[in-house]
């Protein structure tokens, strides 16, 4: 066990607008961090984006009265040099390409919702993410082999399972749709999400509720969820949970993090997502997003009443968000994101049960293929991160899991062996996929639009 008389915490990607504001705000709220001498290196490819993280940075540090060596480079090898923690959180020009990953297929007949984990718009997002990814990875091997990685880019499963099999990096990755999941069952049993103990696991973006329990007494919960999801009103939060609902009914299990992830795995989810027809909207005849890059607004779903904006109302530009999320306004506060949990408990030796961390299925989940990485529960220590065993799931779910495991597995092959019929071979047992034909043009169609960013693919 590795004894930490200092740290060094590497933010690659610091531009991230989702992940390096709360990232560095649980850093520098976490009393244990501050007990050994601590640097935090930002670091990104985009120099606009690093200056923003940067001045943030040294505000948020400033603010917290921490004493903190800050640094920011856009030389990766640079920033990993002495690094004890590695978190990443990358992706170029995110919703110019995640249009495409959602118009194109669909305008081909793919029934997929979403884009951005399953479908054949989720193995385009693998296909630009996996260089990247394992980059960083070798990188690690030659500049701080013993660091660990800590994975919050999509598609989350499919990139931390490239890096556990391709490379010697110790790595985990990190999702809160376990959380949303807890989040939704509490709204229907009209309780606090911290009354309850929830065991749940599976593929990232496709949980599966095991257990719900009284925290305080262990009471079996399930049976009054069930009840209570029938008595719901069918409308209440449509979009958010409406297929979550209708699966539980058939499958006898709820599953997380909401529709627009879960959806993306089956396919038959779209007429259980009402703003489906509206995510990425533009108007074909007057609008070429992908020539002026410049992508539509995204939305996510009906929830949260999207289309109830004044006439006019204009979208703001990438700088005006930027500033937005990088913000002190309001302070400084801890986040519910496992990533610096992790830190604390590996460096300080804290034993802590993190309960949905995604790493290789070594006999931890029975039933599903060993080698996939799944999402569970896991026991943290200065040892590491051991996956606790859990229960099979039902027999429809594991088919549906291991389908995308032989996916998976398929998708890092067509990485590394630069080929495209490996590609087809992943996207023909996609369920969302309409036939042969429209899989080979889609195939040549996105490889030649994104060929920048793509690794180079061959028949």
């Amino acid at each position: 066990m590795k004894r930490y008389e200092k740290l060094k915490i590497v933010m690659v990607g610091a531009g991230s607008c989702s992940f390096c504001p709360v990232t560095l705000g649980d850093i520098l709220l976490s009393e244990s961090i501050h007990t050994v001498p601590l640097t935090v290196s930002l670091m990104d490819i985009d120099s606009h984006a690093l200056e923003v993280s940067r001045e943030y940075a040294e505000k948020a540090v400033a603010l917290s009265g921490r004493k903190v060596t800050l640094e920011a480079t856009t030389d990766l090898d640079t920033a990993l040099k002495d690094a004890d923690f590695v978190v990443a959180a990358i992706e170029v020009d995110r919703y110019h390409y995640w249009s495409m990953d959602f118009h194109i297929p669909r305008r081909y007949g793919f029934r997929q919702i979403y884009g951005e984990n399953g479908g054949p718009g989720g193995m385009f997002h693998t296909l630009r993410n996996l260089g990247p990814t394992l980059h960083i990875a070798h990188r690690m091997e030659e500049i701080c082999p013993e660091a660990w990685l800590i994975n919050y880019t999509n598609p989350e499963a499919k990139l931390v399972e490239a890096v556990l099999k391709e490379t010697k990096i110790r790595a985990v990755g990190v999702c809160h749709g376990y959380d949303m999941g807890v989040e939704q069952i509490a709204r229907i049993l009209e309780r606090k999400p911290e009354e309850l103990s929830v065991t749940a696991y599976g593929l990232n973006h496709f949980g599966w509720v095991q257990s719900i329990r009284d925290k305080k007494t262990g009471e079996d919960l399930y049976p009054l969820f069930k009840e209570k999801e029938r008595e719901a009103h069918w409308l209440a939060s449509w979009d958010e949970v409406a297929l979550s609902r209708m699966m539980l009914r058939t499958f006898g299990l709820y599953p997380y993090p909401g529709a627009n992830h879960i959806g993306e795995y089956i396919a038959w989810s779209d007429s259980f997502l009402a703003s489906t027809q509206i995510q990425y909207f533009f108007d074909p005849a007057s609008e070429h997003p992908w020539e002026t890059r410049k992508p539509p607004r995204f939305v996510y779903d009906f929830c949260s009443n999207p289309t109830a904006i004044p006439f006019s109302e204009k979208d703001r530009d990438k700088e005006e968000e930027y500033r937005a999320v990088f913000s002190l306004e309001g302070g400084l506060h801890r986040s519910s994101e496992y990533g610096i949990p992790i830190i604390e408990s590996i460096a300080f030796d804290r034993k802590t049960v993190i309960p949905s961390l995604n790493l290789l299925n070594k006999g931890q989940m029975p039933g599903i293929l060993p080698g996939l990485c799944v999402e569970g529960p896991c026991e943290l220590s200065g040892e590491g991160i051991r996956p606790l065993p859990v229960e099979p799931l039902p027999a429809a779910i594991t088919a549906m899991i291991n389908r995308q495991g032989a996916i998976h597995q398929l998708l890092l092959e067509a990485y590394l062996e630069k080929s495209k019929n490996k590609l087809l071979q992943a996207m023909l047992l996609d369920p969302t996929v309409s036939t042969y034909e429209n899989a080979v043009a889609l195939i040549d169609e996105m490889c030649e639009r994104q060929k920048e960013i793509l690794p180079e693919l061959c028949w």
